[in-house]
């Protein structure tokens, strides 16, 4: 390995730099010492510098937090635990894909399976004598964790059904073509897992053509969406592609870009963007536009300050003309003017709905997306029997819900026998309101959680169940959704109601996101605990429900009302 592929013109020297930014150059190519740090008996946790290397391979070393005051009190180390996400362009899981992962959960995590706001699974609980044993499976599975996490381009989303038309199709295979092409191409991954000896380096070889040895300055997403569903929240995405159609043919896309969730609190300078629409391109130039963006973040991005190194600060301090310029050189060529398109909504279509080639789909609702057997409701194992018989495929929605997809009309009476026989719920079961949440996973795993939200969003979704039900709209929905730290995972800040955790029951309210995810929501409540909450929401619930206009969203309402102000910009949002 060479210096020839140290990084790309880094603008100052490495010492100057993040911590971060050394750690990734020293790491020949992410492998620093991980293969020790497994094999050191003496502790459950990995070392602090692997620990960040790690990320790249799609893991995170967490803790049970529920016992950490204990395990202090007896003074015994933390419970450290891993937590492991895999990499899923487009949520397309095959079912016998589906059974392994289902019995490495069970054998070498907690026994669940958890469908994130990526579009893909994450275990948890899983110990660091189990990690090698849970890789191999999932790679015995045809599947990797590559670039799942870490200063890369995470799992690449889009619209999900690529059996619904011949438009879905295509967008899920370039989904896949791109999430291949800008993975991380370092041999450390099949070295450190997969017990792959080291291969003969040429010093002229170029390991990571596109990254270089410092990779990116920090995480980087691309989603691709099917109008009129904006289900993966496009605006959200580092780089979003919203299909264009002619016809029955796709035309290309538009292209978005600089969206991203993540701030901090207390640090105005920090906040949430929407992407922004700089044109449009054919089908047949998506890899290359998306690779040359990333490029640009590569080589303008801040690795000095991680908080400001996102590509949305990127195209914010330098303009949008800017970055159209810089991005049309390195293309060699300008971007078409963009198209016009129109979103509707952003959550999934539940139920049975037949695709252009008759056959069926079925979209289960999974609360917070956590897949365990619970009383009276054996989720996992009735999915675990559907996939057993199961044809077609499973795929994960970016709402953490389930399809159930490509079901032949020979076997849709055999699948809604497994539905009925195992207790999994119709989706019409649960209110709208609980259709249209989402919530992270917090505690006890996640170690930015300052509050809870998957275990606590279920019980706050009950009491404005029942204001709903009161003022007469307990078939309508509202999205909401919560994070238990400031940092977005699920995107709380487009949310017509958004939460985000602030301590041990206390939560910032945001109000006003746009109902298709068009507009950024506004802080109206800050640090403030469940009583508080439902004080302010329960009159505004039925103000909305007795002087809504016809067809008129709750976060327009509220705006249009004057508890918040429309935020377009992210730069307005800490106004």
């Amino acid at each position: 390995m060479t210096d020839k592929d140290r990084s790309h013109d880094l603008s100052q020297p490495l010492e100057r730099l993040h911590p971060d930014e050394r750690l990734k150059f020293e790491s020949d190519y992410l492998r620093g010492t991980i293969v020790d740090s497994l094999a050191d008996p003496i502790t459950g946790a990995i070392s602090e510098r692997d620990n960040q290397l790690t990320k790249f391979h799609g893991i995170y070393q967490q803790d049970d937090r529920d016992l950490r005051s204990e395990r202090r009190r007896q003074k015994l180390e933390p419970a450290y635990q891993f937590m492991v996400r895999v990499r899923l362009p487009g949520g397309l899981c095959r079912p016998d894909q589906w059974l392994a992962l289902d019995r490495l959960a069970r054998d070498c995590a907690n026994g669940t399976l958890r469908i994130t706001t990526r579009q893909t699974f994450q275990f948890h609980g899983v110990l660091k004598r189990d990690l090698k044993k849970l890789m191999q499976g999932i790679s015995t599975a045809g599947l990797d964790t590559r670039a799942a996490c870490g200063d890369d381009t995470r799992g690449v989303v889009c619209t999900v059904n690529p059996w619904q038309s011949r438009i879905h199709a295509e967008v899920e295979s370039l989904a896949k073509a791109l999430s291949d092409h800008m993975a991380w191409r370092s041999p450390a991954y099949d070295e450190i897992w997969l017990d792959q000896e080291p291969g003969t380096s040429d010093e002229n070889e170029i390991v990571e053509p596109i990254y270089g040895r410092t990779y990116l300055p920090r995480k980087f997403k691309y989603g691709f969406a099917v109008p009129p569903i904006n289900d993966i929240d496009v605006y959200t995405q580092d780089v979003g592609f919203i299909a264009i159609a002619d016809g029955d043919e796709l035309a290309g896309f538009n292209v978005c870009t600089g969206g991203g969730m993540g701030r901090t609190d207390n640090e105005p300078q920090t906040y949430p963007q929407l992407g922004r629409v700089v044109g449009f391109c054919r089908t047949d130039q998506v890899i290359d536009v998306a690779e040359k963006i990333a490029t640009v973040q590569r080589d303008y991005g801040d690795r000095v300050d991680r908080k400001h190194a996102r590509m949305k600060y990127t195209i914010d301090d330098r303009g949008l003309d800017w970055f159209k310029r810089e991005l049309e050189q390195r293309l060699g060529r300008s971007l078409e003017p963009a198209r016009d398109y129109r979103f509707e909504h952003n959550g999934d279509r539940y139920g049975w709905f037949e695709g252009d080639d008759g056959n069926w789909h079925y979209t289960l609702f999974i609360e917070n997306g956590r897949i365990q057997d619970r009383d009276n409701h054996p989720l996992m194992s009735g999915l675990r029997a559907i996939a057993g018989e199961h044809e077609g495929d499973y795929l994960l929605t970016t709402n953490q819900n389930l399809t159930i997809a490509n079901v032949t009309p020979e076997m849709r009476e055999r699948i809604e026998k497994l539905l009925h026989e195992y207790a999994l719920r119709d989706p019409a079961h649960y209110s709208a309101l609980r259709r249209s949440s989402i919530a992270c996973v917090a505690f006890p795993t996640c170690g930015l959680a300052m509050a809870e939200s998957e275990r606590y969003l279920p019980d706050l979704i009950t009491k404005l169940e029942t204001v709903m039900e009161e003022a007469g709209i307990g078939d309508d929905a509202i999205i909401v959704r919560m994070s238990g730290c400031n940092n977005g995972c699920s995107r709380p800040y487009v949310a017509e109601i958004g939460f985000s955790g602030r301590g041990p029951g206390k939560y910032n309210v945001y109000l006003g996101g746009g109902y298709h995810g068009q507009r950024l929501n506004k802080l109206y409540l800050e640090n403030v605990d469940e009583a508080t909450i439902l004080e302010h929401l329960e009159p505004m619930i039925r103000r909305y429900a007795k002087e809504r206009q016809a067809g008129e969203p709750f976060g327009d309402f509220v705006i249009r009302g004057g508890y918040v102000a429309g935020v377009h910009d992210g730069r307005e949002f800490n106004d």
